[in-house]
């Protein structure tokens, strides 16, 4: 501490005679040197206000009417200039956008619920025709039915492709109606269907049309394909245990490969186990 004279002024470097706007009490940064007392003060354990002096009048001092009266909402802090203090705020105000965005990202209506209504609606009709052909329930041809079915379409091996494609029908069903694993169940589940559709297809013997209304139309496949490729390319929601995956979040490229995987492979299979021209 140094002593001067009572004749001289003192006042801070950044000072002015005239009294300078407070600032917000909303403002989240404080000068160190200007520590308020708080609301319970303790004694001599707190730090004080440091005093202004007025330039006018040495023996006269002006207090701060709050505890930012020391900080303007025009100059900058001595330690922190200007751009840099704009540029914090700027930043805090970015964060909050962005986590409104993310906010509002996950507010999606009733979009989740139209997604597990078509994931569950579509594995129960996998589930039900694949129990209809393992233990011949509803009606269905059971086992015995659905071998002599696959070979007279032309399947070969029909013995063991009747095993697999029942057991398969029913796992893709039952992985879409829990939402795990979904781009593969669906997957499975469109090659299994595109299966169905040409082996329909080629019992129409002779025929070079393409019927698509029922009794002896396509429509009921047709209508399974396109809802199990919409679940493929929207994802399964957030109702189900791949909610918290990225296919389930944000389905793009992965989501594709698995459209063309089904595909080619529901082709590949028919290819390879009948060879038939589904078309002749």
């Amino acid at each position: 501490m140094t002593s001067q004279s009572n004749d001289a002024h003192w006042q801070r470097p950044d000072d002015s005679a005239a009294p300078t706007p407070v600032r917000p009490a909303s403002a989240s940064l404080v000068d160190p040197e200007d520590d308020l007392p708080s609301a319970n003060y303790a004694g001599d354990f707190e730090t004080t206000t440091i005093p202004h002096y007025d330039s006018a009048d040495s023996g006269s001092m002006r207090m701060p009417s709050s505890g930012f009266g020391l900080i303007t909402g025009q100059d900058p802090l001595p330690y922190q200039p200007e751009s840099d203090r704009d540029s914090t705020f700027d930043a805090i105000d970015e964060h909050d956008v962005d986590d409104e965005r993310v906010r509002a990202a996950g507010r999606r209506g009733t979009q989740n619920l139209g997604l597990l209504i078509l994931r569950v609606g579509l594995g129960v009709v996998l589930v039900a025709h694949g129990l209809q052909k393992l233990f011949g329930w509803w009606g269905g041809p059971g086992l015995t039915g659905f071998k002599n079915s696959l070979s007279d379409v032309g399947y070969q091996h029909a013995d063991i492709l009747t095993y697999i494609a029942a057991g398969g029908e029913i796992t893709a069903g039952v992985l879409l109606v829990l939402g795990l694993f979904t781009p593969l169940a669906a997957a499975g589940a469109l090659a299994y269907l595109i299966n169905g559709l040409l082996a329909g297809m080629s019992t129409q013997h002779g025929s070079r049309s393409f019927p698509f209304f029922l009794p002896d139309g396509h429509e009921y496949e047709i209508t399974l394909i396109v809802m199990t490729a919409a679940i493929i390319l929207i994802g399964p929601g957030r109702y189900g245990f791949d909610a918290g995956r990225g296919w389930a979040r944000r389905p793009f490229i992965g989501s594709f490969a698995a459209l063309v995987v089904g595909v080619g492979a529901g082709v590949a299979l028919w290819v390879l186990l009948n060879g038939a021209n589904p078309v002749s």
